[in-house]
């Protein structure tokens, strides 16, 4: 039996990890999780909770990254600053093979609401200032990259290494 056998989507906010996920999951017969909308479900708005500090919200996303990472045979789009505690990666990859969905930061600004995203909200250009602190950290925890610019080529490319692998 193979010990991993979900499949974990990193990357910046707005890089397609939800919707790669949820099309992937269609293609694969795989059921699709996304922590954040978890978190929503069962905890509130995220930018209500970041209200009461990023520590608050990083602390939730720890517990329900906990809880996500036990399943098996499913896909988990994960929050973009999720790789910020290593606790979660370690959860996550236990189970997961993770994929770093790359995609260019003019191309999220251009594609993203920032009303709807508490770290950028105030200053869409501060995602630039986000990739710099996290990619070093999405390659630490990624086992492979993928090229997120074109949506059916990132499914294509997560597919064709999965069917490698598992």
């Amino acid at each position: 039996m193979k010990t991993k056998t979900n499949i974990v989507l990193i990357g910046l906010m707005g890089s397609g990890k939800t919707t790669v996920g949820k099309k992937l999951a269609s293609v694969l017969g795989m059921s699709f999780t996304d922590s954040d909308e978890n978190i929503e479900r069962s905890f509130g708005k995220i930018s209500e909770l970041f209200l009461k500090g990023e520590q608050h919200f990083r602390d939730i996303e720890s517990k329900m990254v906990k809880c996500l990472s036990s399943l098996n045979n499913i896909i988990i789009s994960t929050g973009g600053g999720v790789v910020l505690r290593p606790e979660n990666m370690e959860a996550l990859r236990k189970k997961g093979v993770v994929f770093y969905l790359k995609r260019p930061v003019e191309d999220i600004i251009e594609s993203v609401d920032p009303a709807d995203r508490p770290l950028i909200k105030d200053d869409p250009k501060a995602l630039y200032r986000l990739f710099e602190e996290r990619e070093p950290l999405y390659n630490k925890y990624c086992d492979y990259t993928i090229d997120a610019t074109d949506i059916k080529n990132a499914i294509i490319s997560i597919k064709s290494i999965w069917d490698k692998i598992s």
